[in-house]
């Protein structure tokens, strides 16, 4: 593998041992590296890399893998985002590496050298929001249930959920970058080159994401099962987690279909349907609802809470995925971990777009013909379809629907406030703000 500086002097170079990485002129609080990968190398991805905070940081990168530090609050100060309640995140994050150094330990009865099978996975649940155990946490909490280590680890669980979801998609969608670093595939591609291995590095990359993406879906039947939480508890939630982890396959297909399918023939209330049952399906539902529904049946929820539950997990859910279509067009790559205009790159037929769409004139819709879904999609291009999404007021319609589904879900939640715990209720309003009103 070659790393090569963006713009950087000789002097921004750090040497380990047979390695030589070169780090980027400092942009904010970030060293920019671009690193060349794949056959050839044909391909580069330039991430923002943070010079502090890292763990191994240029023997992690060098393998093409970056393993952040989960911060927490210092001690003393009042806790303000809802996540760090009750310490979760990093309890979150104790469980995760305490579950993967396990796992590591399984797979050295084979080999000593299954590192480039795990380290991804390592990286990809050393950072995140956590929403997916929150909302699993506080579900049990809202119903009665207590706090424990036990709770944790079950809530945990959607972390390397959420970890399957994520490794595949970044294959399927041929993504470079997650979180600001290189996905999975493109870091293991890397690791195939630098190795000088024979073969296809895609390919093996690819066919290695795949595998890392199995085994947390494995692991999260593993955790589920041996949590800690007594028998009865996890009985009462598996019949839902079994429908997340089969709906949320069967909505990456949905997807898929809705791409190839095309939209040339449908009215903009057609598509606007289309675009709606994926976001409920591919990601609604897994993020919000069905993990908040998990925890809460397997606390002993009274049944007159759940339909308001439900309809506050799918209301939160939908304006989520609405906040992420934005930030997929408009968000900042140093926030969002992504490049500027991926989601325009992929053609991905989202509400943004159906909103896009339907008021665009006839210049408009030419521009959209020529640089919608187009890989190689330039920055120039980008601002262009920016501008179209701002001038026949889309995005305008898109954050009013985003506010409509919040006030929804804050309605809801009100109807089963009578059912649930009050620390609880409060948590959840709170990351529903947290949820819709974000950059990242």
């Amino acid at each position: 593998m070659r790393i090569r500086p963006g713009e950087a002097p000789a002097t921004n170079r750090v040497n380990d041992s047979s390695r030589s990485v070169a780090l980027g002129a400092i942009s904010g609080p970030f060293d920019v590296v671009t690193i060349l990968y794949g056959e050839g190398p044909r391909k580069v991805a330039s991430v923002p890399a943070p010079p502090s905070g890292t763990v191994g940081w240029v023997d992690e990168f060098a393998r093409g893998i970056q393993t952040p530090v989960c911060r927490q609050p210092l001690e003393g100060r009042p806790v303000t985002n809802p996540l760090d309640r009750e310490s979760l995140r990093s309890r979150v994050q104790a469980a995760l590496t305490a579950e993967l150094d396990h796992q590591e330990r399984v797979l050295a009865d084979l080999d000593e050298d299954l590192t480039p099978l795990v380290a991804p996975v390592r990286t990809l649940l050393a950072g995140g929001k956590r929403l997916r155990a929150a909302f699993a946490y506080w579900g049990y909490r809202a119903a009665g249930g207590a706090d424990s280590n036990a709770l944790v680890r079950f809530a945990s669980v959607m972390e390397l959920f959420q970890a399957a979801a994520l490794l595949h998609d970044d294959v399927m969608d041929g993504s470079d970058t997650r979180r600001g670093m290189p996905s999975a595939h493109r870091a293991v591609a890397a690791i195939h080159t630098e190795r000088g291995w024979v073969g296809s590095s895609d390919r093996f990359g690819e066919a290695t994401a795949i595998l890392a993406g199995d085994l947390c879906l494995q692991w999260t039947d593993e955790v589920y099962a041996t949590s800690g939480l007594p028998a009865e508890h996890l009985a009462r939630g598996r019949g839902t987690f079994d429908r997340m982890r089969t709906q949320l396959m069967g909505g990456q297909f949905l997807d898929m279909l809705e791409s190839v399918r095309g939209w040339d023939d449908q009215s903009t209330e057609e598509r606007i349907a289309s675009a709606r049952k994926v976001i409920r399906f591919k990601s609604a539902k897994y993020t919000i609802e069905q993990p908040l529904l998990i925890g809460a049946l397997a606390g002993g929820v009274d049944p007159g809470a759940v339909p308001a539950l439900s309809d506050y997990g799918l209301a939160l859910g939908e304006a989520f995925q609405l906040r992420d279509d934005l930030l997929g067009v408009f968000g900042d790559p140093e926030q969002t971990g992504k490049p500027a205009g991926d989601d325009l790159r992929e053609g991905k037929r989202t509400v943004l777009m159906a909103y896009t769409l339907d008021n665009a004139d006839a210049k408009q819709r030419a521009a959209l013909a020529q640089w919608f879904g187009r890989a190689d999609l330039d920055h120039e291009g980008v601002d262009a379809l920016r501008g179209i999404m701002r001038a026949t007021g889309a995005v305008d319609r898109v954050e009013a629907d985003i506010t409509r589904l919040t006030v929804q879900a804050s309605e809801a939640m009100g109807r089963g406030t009578a059912y649930l715990r009050p620390e609880a209720t409060t948590v959840l309003r709170e990351l529903a703000v947290l949820a819709t009103d974000r950059v990242t």
